[in-house]
């Protein structure tokens, strides 16, 4: 066997800009309006369960796609469809000044309510130590009494 006769090797993938062990994760997905919508309509248009179900499989779309979609995307009429609720980085709905507050307020009064207990605690101890040391020098005093 010659040289000549060994296939050439594929040069490595280039490395990408990004490094670390996140290099290599998929990217998401992004749609288009246009392509939303197109697919908001095939799957109306479509009667059968069976064809519904073929057009979110071939695409790679979950149903709760269409919803998200239907909700978000501008209406036939000219008018936007209601926004959907604002959502915080933690996928939860974001809350209203008041609500905001309210548990600013509920984590003030248990962290006031934790220091008062342990004043209280330190208190009780001090009542404590401070009859003890009534104790203590009243048993002294009877014993530096001279006996006549």
């Amino acid at each position: 066997m010659t040289s000549a006769d060994i296939p050439d090797r594929a040069e490595p993938p280039a490395r990408s800009a990004l490094s670390g062990p996140r290099a290599q994760a998929p990217k998401r997905r992004t749609f288009s309006t246009a392509y939303k919508q197109r697919i908001v309509r095939q799957y109306d248009s479509l009667t059968d369960p069976v064809e519904r179900g073929a057009l979110l499989r071939r695409e790679g779309l979950y149903h709760s796609h269409l919803e998200y979609w239907r909700a978000t995307l501008p209406t036939d009429k000219g008018g936007n469809a209601p926004p959907a609720p604002e959502k915080s980085p933690g996928g939860r709905p974001a809350l209203s000044e008041a609500e905001v507050e309210i548990q600013r307020l509920r984590t003030e009064n248990e962290r006031l309510t934790a220091e008062l207990s342990r004043t209280k605690a330190a208190l009780d101890v001090t009542g404590k130590l401070c009859a003890l040391l009534e104790t203590l020098s009243e048993s002294a005093d009877s014993d530096m009494k001279p006996n006549r």
